[in-house]
This record gives C-alpha cells, sequence and structure tokens, in this order.
C-alpha cells in the first residue's frame, strides 16, 4: 500500500487545489451580428467560423 514519507503542508496542498475552482464560460460578441458564442466556436445562429459560411443559417421559430 502506498504512503506518503511526509505530511503534505496546508500550503501546498492548497497550492494544488488552486487550479480546481470552477470558471465561468467565456463568451465574444459576433462583430457582424451582435450575437454571443465561445471563441473558437461556430457561431450556430448565422452558421459562420471566422468570416466563412460553415453550416447553414437555424430558422428563426
Amino acid at each position: 500500500m502506498a504512503v506518503p514519507k511526509s505530511k503534505i503542508t496546508r500550503s501546498k496542498r492548497n497550492m494544488r487545489r488552486a487550479h480546481d475552482s470552477i470558471k465561468n464560460d467565456v463568451y465574444i460578441e459576433d462583430k457582424d451580428t451582435g450575437e454571443l458564442h465561445r471563441p473558437h466556436h461556430i457561431d450556430l445562429k448565422t452558421g459562420t467560423y471566422r468570416g466563412r459560411q460553415v453550416l447553414e443559417p437555424k430558422d428563426t421559430i
């Protein structure tokens, strides 16, 4: 069975856990339509990615 050689201090433990916090998703505003979408993702409303038409745009319901 694995047993640690020495106690992990509170400081080292908390430094390791510093990256475990939940962060909010980042959204950017599209230059043309003003819609919010995630960076490096396709804008599903218009179907564009980096200024190119990739998908057919969604129809408004």
